[in-house]
């Protein structure tokens, strides 16, 4: 007899659609998956850049991009992590070994010198319910500590930015990071699954139970 599904898979596909930055045009925006040790990509990119995109012409002023996204992972626990469940103070060690797959987005656009500078950062845990979602993801820069580097970095075209953008997706450092809101991205993912519930997962409200299992009042951080 064939044992049964040790892994399932998630599928999303799904666009960049567009941005919101009232204050800047010409702008464009990179991407990158942030996830833990029980998660595995088998297929499509795992980080792109678009094009760079004009406001459109009418009230809304949006920045268009439309830039595909595609990847697909395997795993086998899609709480990421049970110890979220399950208590209150979860380690960052299982955190970051455990999180479910986030998609990081940068955005980029000239300042007033011509040189490209970071407009925004933001991430968003993807969806595991099968269908079509969308969600605006806000957007922020960080910002140097004094007036005098926020001068200096002005005016030699260098702002504060983060050396590796993935870091937006992880807590570790976060509170001691001085930050600024700064405008939105929207994004659509269409999410197909196989065999979660061969493992015994029900995917019909959005959130994952064992049969067996009582979720508790906390559950994971995100969307």
């Amino acid at each position: 007899m064939a044992s049964g599904p040790s892994v399932f898979l998630l599928n999303v596909s799904g666009q960049i659609e567009s941005a919101e930055f009232p204050e800047f045009d010409d702008l464009y925006c990179k991407y990158s998956f942030v996830y833990g040790h029980d998660w595995a990509p088998t297929s499509g990119v795992e980080e792109g850049i678009s094009q760079i995109t004009s406001k459109s012409q009418d009230g809304k002023q949006a920045l268009v991009w439309n830039f595909p996204v595609e990847i697909t992972f395997k795993s086998t626990n899609p709480h990421s992590c049970c110890i979220l469940y399950l208590t209150r103070a979860p380690t960052l060690d299982c955190e970051r070994k455990s999180a479910g797959p986030q998609i990081v987005i940068s955005v980029y656009g000239p300042d007033a010198f011509g040189n490209d500078v970071v407009r925004g950062y933001g991430a968003v845990h993807l969806p595991f319910t099968p269908g079509r979602h969308t969600r605006t993801i806000p957007m922020f820069v960080p910002e140097s500590s004094s007036r005098l580097q926020r001068f200096t970095s002005w005016f030699m075209g260098r702002r504060p930015e983060f050396t590796d953008a993935k870091v937006v997706a992880q807590g570790e450092g976060r509170e001691v990071t001085r930050v600024r809101s700064q405008g939105c991205v929207t994004v659509s993912f269409n999410v197909v699954t196989k065999d979660l519930k061969k493992l015994g997962y029900n995917t019909g409200n959005g959130d994952f139970h064992k049969a067996h299992i009582m979720s508790p009042s906390i559950g994971l951080v995100g969307p």
